[in-house]
């Protein structure tokens, strides 16, 4: 796997982080994450992550269940966090959410939450990754590397 660390992914979206409050309604953290075109947010209470709600959480806590969203408290359905640092490696976050089905990683540095990153995240820096590798490698054997003219 081509290596690379959380951080520089986390560099490159930016710094923005939407949260939700675990007293929030589940039709509230919905909402945001349709405003926000986000499948999960983090859950935070003061300044603390408690858990991670997703649009999976809603279906198959809240819409299967016969449950409004609009009377359940994003508290009763949110999951515990699988998290991850700036230092861990892409391959790292994909082993985590491999082994722990989940598709977002709240990216913590000690306490404070940083970011949170997808799984659609390490797939376009991968992919990124990849293609950069590839053209290098192409400029290598066809002799338009740099220097060489």
């Amino acid at each position: 796997m081509i290596p690379g660390v959380i951080n520089e992914i986390l560099a490159s979206k930016g710094s923005q982080i939407w949260s939700v409050s675990p007293d929030a309604t589940v039709f509230e953290a919905i909402q945001l994450m349709a405003d926000k075109n986000i499948g999960a947010l983090p859950v935070i209470a003061g300044d603390q992550l408690v858990g991670v709600v997703s649009e999976r959480d809603y279906t198959r806590k809240v819409a299967l269940k016969g449950k409004s969203s609009k009377d359940t408290k994003v508290r009763e359905i949110l999951a515990a966090p699988v998290t991850a640092t700036p230092a861990h490696t892409v391959e790292d976050c994909m082993k985590l959410m491999t082994s722990h089905r989940v598709r977002h990683l709240p990216v913590l540095d000690g306490p404070k939450l940083v970011g949170l990153v997808s799984i659609g995240d390490l797939v376009n820096w991968i992919i990124t990754a990849q293609s950069v590798t590839i053209n290098q490698l192409e400029s290598y054997i066809t002799g338009h590397y740099p220097g060489s003219d």
